[in-house]
């Protein structure tokens, strides 16, 4: 799972009945335009969110309409799961890369 993917899994299960738009998740997340959307695709095709476009006529409200996305339940349950397996494996890594905790001897008292 990409870092891009497991920040905007982040973001959405921080309130996972909310909608969101890409814009938003790019701001939170840091991520670029580019990168959001492709991510919320994937998601979307595999069952995990789901969208729907704002219902607003875009000359009413001076912009383009945006298309919300949120969790599904499915979605949430599989977030949770795999963000949960993502942390596992950074946490053996760290201790990976630790290694062994060597011991310092006790200085000596005078």
């Amino acid at each position: 799972m990409s870092s891009a993917v497991v920040l905007v899994l982040q973001t959405f299960l921080e309130a996972p009945r909310s909608a969101r738009y890409g814009l938003e998740l790019g701001a939170v997340t840091g991520l670029p335009s580019g990168t959001i959307h492709p991510v919320l695709a994937r998601l979307e095709a595999a069952g995990w969110v789901e969208s729907e476009w704002e219902a607003v006529d875009p000359s009413a409200v001076g912009r383009p309409r945006r298309r919300f996305y949120r969790l599904t339940p499915a979605g949430t349950e599989q977030a949770r799961t795999a963000l949960a397996g993502v942390a596992a494996r950074q946490a053996r890594l760290r201790r990976r890369l630790a290694g062994p905790v060597a011991s310092s001897p006790l200085p000596d008292e005078a």
